[in-house]
C-alpha cells in the first residue's frame, strides 16, 4: 500500500456508505492523530486503538449520525496531497474549505492540527484532507 491515509479516508467513506457505526484500519501515529482532530472537531463519535496482531494496533473509529434523520456528520472526504503530488500550503495560501464551515487538516511542524489552528499559530504545511 503506497498511501495508508488514503485507505483510511476510503475505509470510512466506504464505511458511511454502508451504514456501518464501526470502522477498523491499521493504526499509525499520524491516523491517530487524524482520528483525534475528527473527534475534538465533532466528525466521529470516538476512537480507540486496539492492541492486535499487527505491532501498531488496530484503530477502531465509532462513526457519527444524525439520530433522527440517520444521517452521517461527515458528508465527504477529500485527499489532498498524495504521494505522487505533495499540496505545501503557507501561511497566506492556507485553503479555507466550504466558505469555513469544513476543516482541513495539515501536518505542520509542529504536528497535525487543522487549517484554523495553523493560521493562528502562523505556520503553513502539507494539506493533507479536506473535512466537511
Amino acid at each position: 500500500m503506497t498511501d495508508p491515509i488514503a485507505d483510511l479516508l476510503t475505509r470510512i467513506r466506504n464505511a458511511i456508505l454502508a451504514g456501518h457505526k464501526v470502522v477498523e484500519a491499521p493504526a499509525s501515529n499520524l491516523k491517530k492523530e487524524i482520528a483525534r482532530i475528527l473527534f475534538e472537531k465533532g466528525y466521529i463519535l470516538s476512537y480507540k486503538v486496539i492492541d492486535g496482531e499487527n505491532p501498531q494496533g488496530i484503530l477502531k473509529i465509532a462513526l457519527k449520525y444524525n439520530p433522527r434523520s440517520k444521517k452521517p456528520a461527515i458528508k465527504e472526504l477529500q485527499r489532498i496531497s498524495r504521494p505522487g503530488l505533495r499540496h505545501y500550503a503557507g501561511v497566506d495560501d492556507l485553503p479555507r474549505v466550504l466558505n469555513g464551515l469544513g476543516i482541513a487538516i495539515i501536518s505542520t511542524s509542529k504536528g497535525l492540527m487543522t487549517d484554523k489552528e495553523a493560521k493562528k499559530e502562523k505556520i503553513g504545511g502539507e494539506v493533507l484532507c479536506y473535512v466537511y
